[in-house]
């Protein structure tokens, strides 16, 4: 009975720590997967540009204004998708 309130305060730990980052790394390697030409991303170093190209070998080339400079990046640097503000 001793051991009871450490596997219950372990319990917690993984409900409150590890689900909700095993959630996030899904949505993550989902969004990586759902990358496709004409969407504008952020890569983990700051960079927003627009993906001209996925090349089979998981790089992308992005297109990054304002003098459309094309860079190359691995599909793993981009952090997240930038959204569009929808009108109307």
């Amino acid at each position: 009975m001793g051991f009871l309130p450490l596997i219950l305060i372990v319990g917690v730990f993984y409900f409150l720590v590890f689900m909700p980052m095993q959630k996030q790394r899904k949505q993550q390697q989902q969004m990586l997967k759902s990358l496709e030409a004409g969407n504008v991303v952020i890569t983990s170093g700051g960079i927003v540009g627009t993906i001209v190209t996925i090349n089979p070998d998981d790089t992308l080339i992005l297109r990054v204004k304002p003098d459309n400079v094309k860079l190359q990046v691995s599909r793993s640097s981009v952090s997240s998708l930038v959204t569009e503000p929808k009108k109307g």
